[in-house]
C-alpha cells in the first residue's frame, strides 16, 4: 500500500512512524513545506526565556530518522493541488520549482494550523512577528535581543507564556487581550485573575477588553503604534499570538468541514472521504465534555491523533477516544492547569451545570512547608457527571488535572471522585486528597440546594 503524508509536524511525525513500525513493508512518501519537521512550539518560549538553550533541542526527530525507517521524505515541497477523486496531487520542488504529480493509496492530511493574522492596517510591518513555527522563533530571537518593550497581542496559552518569558529577561512586557480575562478557552474569569495578578506581580502590563484595530509607526519611524479600541500604544516590537486556523484550503470542497474550516473525522480518524485521513490542528476532535466536534489545537491531541491515522489506515482498527483538552503551564513558578469545560463554557453549551471551589493547603500545615492550592470543579447538576477542573498553586498539581481528565473520559460522578481511593502521607496530601475534598465540597452543595 502507497500511503501519502502532507505536512509533518506532531501528527505527520507520530503516523510515520506508527504505520513503519508496524507494517514496514508499506510505501511512505512525505511532503513537508518547510526544511524541519517535529518541531515543538510550545518551547519557544522555554528558549526565549533562557530556560532552554538550544532552540534546536526542541526537534524530537530528524528526517534522517524517518528515513531509516523507510520512509521517503520531501523538504521544501509545497503540495499545490489534491485531487481526491482521483487519488492524484500535485507539488512543487521549491528549491528547483520542479512540478511532481504523485498517486496515493491512503493520504493523511496533517497540514497543521497557521497562526490567525488580524486584517488590520500596518500588520505587515516588519517589527510585527508570527509565532509558531521554527523559523519565527528565530526572528523573534534574534529581533527582540535589540529591543526592550515588547507587545503581545492575544493572552492565550502562546501569548501568556511570552510575557512570562519577556518579563524573565527584562523585557518591558504590555499583553494586550480583547476579551475580559486570559486564557478564556481553558480558565473562567475568576481563575484567570489569579494568572493576571501573577502577570503584573512581575511587571507585565495586562491590558483587557482592548481590540487591536491598527498598527503605525511614530514620527521617528522607529516604534510601532499600536491603535486599540480605546487608545494608542507605543512598543518596539509586537508578537501576535492571537490564535490558530486549520490550514485545510487543500480539501475545501472535496471532505466535510465545520464551520471554521477545520475538517470533521470518524472515530477512526476518518473524513468524510474513507481513502482520507486527518490528525492534529488540521481536523477537529470530539470532545468528550459535550460529546460535540470542537477545535481544538494542542500538541498532545495531534500526536494521538497521527498515531491513531497510522494505525487506522489498514482498517478500522482503534477507535480514537477523544479529548478532555487537558493542559497545564508553569507561570513563574506557580502551575495553572485545567480539562474539560469551564463553567461558562458548559453554561454556553445548554448544560445545567455547577461549580464549586476549594481552597486549602495541599498538605498538613504541621509539614515543615506547605502551599495554598485552589480547585475549581464543574459538574452537571442533572446527573453529577464531571465536567471539567481548573487548578492553580505552587505546588505541582499539573498530573491532578490528569486523573480529572480521566474521570471525565470515563464519566464519574463527583459521588465517585469524593471517595475515590487516593493515598494519604503526610508529605503529599491530607487525610482525604484534594481532589476528594473538592467533590465533597460539591455533594454538600447538592444537598443545600435540594432542601
Amino acid at each position: 500500500m502507497k500511503v501519502v503524508i502532507v505536512g509533518c509536524t506532531h501528527a505527520g511525525t507520530a503516523a510515520v512512524e506508527q504505520i513503519l513500525n508496524d507494517h514496514p513493508e508499506t510505501e511512505v512518501t512525505v511532503y513537508e513545506k518547510d526544511d524541519n519537521i517535529s518541531f515543538l512550539s510550545c518551547g519557544i518560549a522555554l528558549y526565549l526565556g533562557k530556560r532552554v538553550k538550544h532552540l534546536e533541542d526542541m526537534f524530537y526527530e530528524t528526517p534522517e530518522d524517518l528515513e531509516k525507517m523507510g520512509a521517503k521524505i520531501k523538504l521544501k515541497h509545497d503540495v499545490l493541488k489534491i485531487d481526491a477523486k482521483h487519488k492524484t496531487l500535485m507539488c512543487e520542488n521549491m528549491q528547483t520549482h520542479e512540478i511532481i504529480n504523485d498517486t496515493y493509496d491512503k493520504l493523511i492530511m496533517t497540514t497543521g494550523s497557521y497562526v490567525v493574522v488580524p486584517p488590520i492596517v500596518g500588520i505587515s510591518d516588519p517589527k510585527i512577528l508570527m509565532c509558531k513555527n521554527y523559523a519565527q522563533a528565530q526572528a523573534i530571537y534574534k529581533t527582540a535581543q535589540n529591543h526592550r518593550h515588547i507587545t503581545i497581542i492575544g493572552a492565550g496559552y502562546v501569548g501568556v507564556e511570552l510575557a512570562e518569558s519577556y518579563a524573565n529577561t527584562e523585557h518591558d512586557v504590555t499583553l494586550i487581550q480583547s476579551r475580559n480575562q486570559v486564557l478564556n478557552n481553558y480558565l473562567d474569569k475568576d481563575m484567570s485573575q489569579n494568572v493576571i495578578d501573577l502577570l503584573k506581580d512581575h511587571g507585565v502590563k495586562v491590558l483587557l477588553n482592548e481590540r487591536v484595530t491598527g498598527f503605525d509607526r511614530d514620527d521617528n519611524d522607529e516604534n510601532i503604534i499600536i491603535e486599540t479600541t480605546k487608545t494608542k500604544h507605543k512598543s518596539d516590537l509586537v508578537i501576535v499570538a492571537t490564535g490558530f486556523v486549520a490550514n485545510t484550503e487543500l480539501l475545501r470542497g472535496q471532505v466535510e468541514m465545520d464551520r471554521h474550516g477545520a475538517i470533521i473525522i470518524n472515530d477512526y480518524l476518518q473524513t468524510s472521504n474513507p481513502d482520507i485521513y486527518a490528525a492534529g490542528d488540521v481536523c477537529t476532535v470530539n470532545f468528550n465534555p459535550t460529546g460535540k466536534p470542537a477545535y481544538m489545537p494542542l500538541a498532545t491531541n495531534a500526536i494521538r491523533q497521527g498515531t491513531l491515522a497510522g494505525v487506522n489506515v489498514f482498517g478500522d482498527i482503534q477507535k480514537y477516544m477523544g479529548t478532555q483538552a487537558t493542559s497545564a503551564m508553569e507561570l513563574f513558578g506557580y502551575t495553572t492547569a485545567s480539562t474539560g469545560l469551564t463553567l461558562s463554557h458548559a453554561l454556553e453549551s445548554k448544560i445545567n451545570a455547577a461549580a464549586v471551589e476549594y481552597h486549602d493547603y495541599y498538605r498538613p500545615k504541621y509539614m515543615p512547608s506547605t502551599s495554598m492550592l485552589t480547585i475549581k470543579l464543574v459538574y452537571n447538576r442533572d446527573n453529577h457527571l464531571i465536567l471539567g477542573a481548573q487548578l492553580f498553586s505552587k505546588h505541582e498539581i499539573a498530573q491532578s488535572a490528569n486523573t480529572i481528565s480521566v474521570c471525565i473520559q470515563n464519566k464519574n460522578t463527583i459521588e465517585d471522585l469524593a471517595f475515590v481511593d487516593m493515598l494519604f502521607q503526610p508529605n503529599y496530601d491530607n487525610p482525604f486528597n484534594y481532589l476528594n475534598l473538592v467533590a465533597q465540597k460539591a455533594i454538600q452543595q447538592e444537598k443545600q440546594n435540594s432542601r
